[in-house]
């Protein structure tokens, strides 16, 4: 993936991906400000933070991850999550044509 710079706004970051990935990258972001946390541009995607970082969702050409920190601990919950990285991070990847009701 291609190196840009990094989006000035969350609104900017929501705005930028085309075709399947825009309404996919809204509406996690309407999940994510639900449950109350701060939405922020972080290591160049969307980051919620409540003490620290909870989630994040990062768009990119061909799948939109949306990750939490200690994740690894809610694989029970949702098999679909895949761990990877520092502080027991998880995510799903999502690829176009995939539902978030799966």
């Amino acid at each position: 993936m291609k190196r840009c710079a990094a989006p000035e706004s969350p609104d900017a970051y929501v705005a930028a991906p085309d075709g399947w990935r825009r309404p996919l990258v809204e509406r996690l972001r309407a999940a994510a400000l639900d449950s109350g946390a701060r939405e922020t541009i972080k290591w160049g995607h969307l980051v919620y933070m409540t003490v620290g970082p909870v989630m994040l969702i990062r768009a990119e050409e061909e799948r939109v991850l949306f990750g939490f920190w200690r994740g690894r601990r809610m694989t029970a919950l949702e098999p679909r999550l895949k761990g990877g990285g520092k502080y027991e991070m998880a995510s799903v990847e999502l690829r176009e044509g995939d539902d978030l009701a799966d």
